[in-house]
């Protein structure tokens, strides 16, 4: 069972790994400075940043050891998120590049979450 289960985390993380290289691709079309870099061929972590405006950056860390999504402005971390719920941060903001807002909408809303 716990073979199975450290396969099945392998292959998550793998996933993730590749989902996030496709979001920095995306984000960067869409003029947002982001980057995904992983080590090795493997695809077994990786580090993703994107500045979503001037000094609002996301770093979302992947590996073997865990998932994190920190989020800074202006030089102080504003959320630090673990586990599935970094993973929830990611997904909203995939939804923001799927349906895409008004510039100004989508500054008042950032705003208002920081």
């Amino acid at each position: 069972m716990f073979l199975r289960l450290a396969q099945q985390h392998r292959q998550f993380v793998q996933d993730l790994v590749m989902n996030l290289q496709a979001l920095a691709i995306v984000l960067e079309r869409r003029g947002y400075p982001a980057s995904c870099y992983t080590c090795g061929d493997q695809m077994n972590s990786a580090s993703f940043m994107v500045s979503l405006g001037e000094n609002h950056l996301i770093r979302f860390l992947v590996s073997d050891y865990g998932i994190t999504w920190t989020e800074r402005r202006d030089d102080r971390e504003l959320m630090k998120f673990e586990g599935a719920e970094a993973v929830n941060q990611l997904q909203e903001l995939a939804n923001i590049v799927k349906h895409p807002i008004p510039t100004s909408v989508g500054n008042k809303l950032l705003a208002k979450r920081c």
